[in-house]
């Protein structure tokens, strides 16, 4: 059987944890990567021991050696760029958001079921493997009836004021921020573990810090020092509390921050069933 062939598109942060967990499927070969502008996409396939740049990424989706697309570009880039690899017929593994408006995923979604491809949104958690094992524990009726679905997601990379980043501006980032980039993986574990579909929420949003400073080119994207830069008023929430309700009767509260302290990645989910509690912590997996 020969490998599956795959397309990196945008090789930063989140395309390198791409490429790594890739290679160790092994039944998949990693054969083009791309970044904008052909050199450094070049200077990147060369990094990264992969056989094909481009700098463009009409250019790589006429590549008829390509199986499959994962889409690690920031978050405007989305939709025009996973609707361009479903035209082009390739199968498509996207990072959220899938779109920046329920609209856009709402085309995409028929666009993938017109052309038959297999099509995914990248929610890693639910690949840790006691996430699987608390999810067979509840589809084994160990905890009983799920009643209590409760969570909360935490960091501290945006404490400060002079903490800055394209995430915070909703033309790059999207509307919502928080619950958007975070908050999303505490709404999908809450479903996938628990297999209830939330149904209703109420929703408590705040901007913490309504002024951040935005450092001047060539300076460090997060702050301190005397140049505090450029002040921006903020538009997007930095803290979020949900009260959920789910199909079937369950209920539960989600909490997601950005400027806790002394939280770095600290994802928690707890499902409290009618006959046991089952509870994950992502820093402690």
């Amino acid at each position: 059987m020969r490998k599956i062939r795959a397309a990196i598109m945008g090789a930063g942060f989140i395309g390198k944890a791409h490429i790594e967990a890739i290679r160790r499927l092994g039944f998949v070969d990693i054969v083009a990567v791309v970044q904008q502008g052909q050199s450094r996409a070049e200077e990147l396939a060369a990094e990264l021991h992969i056989p094909k740049a481009y700098g463009n990424y009409l250019d790589m989706l006429q590549d008829e050696e390509i199986d499959v697309v994962h889409n690690c570009t920031p978050n405007h880039l989305h939709y025009e760029t996973n609707k361009q690899v479903l035209l082009h017929g390739k199968h498509l593994l996207s990072e959220k958001p899938l779109t920046l408006t329920s609209e856009e995923a709402r085309e995409l979604y028929r666009l993938a079921e017109q052309k038959e491809r297999v099509t995914g949104v990248h929610f890693n958690y639910r690949q840790f493997p006691m996430v699987q094992h608390l999810r067979g524990m509840v589809l084994d009726g160990e905890l009983g009836d799920i009643r209590v679905v409760r969570g909360h997601y935490l960091q501290d990379w945006l404490l400060y004021e002079t903490d800055y980043n394209w995430r915070i501006e909703p033309e790059y980032g999207g509307a919502a921020r928080a619950i958007g980039d975070i908050g999303s993986h505490l709404y999908d574990l809450g479903q996938y573990v628990s297999g209830l579909r939330v149904s209703e929420v109420l929703t408590d949003m705040s901007t913490v810090i309504p002024t951040r400073y935005k450092p001047l080119k060539g300076a460090s994207t997060f702050g301190g020092g005397e140049d505090r830069g450029e002040p921006v008023a903020i538009r997007t929430e930095d803290y979020c509390s949900i009260l959920v309700k789910f199909e079937g009767g369950a209920h539960g509260v989600f909490t997601v921050s950005q400027v806790s302290a002394g939280n770095k990645n600290a994802l928690e989910l707890t499902l409290d069933g009618s006959f046991a509690s089952g509870n994950w912590k992502q820093e402690e997996p």
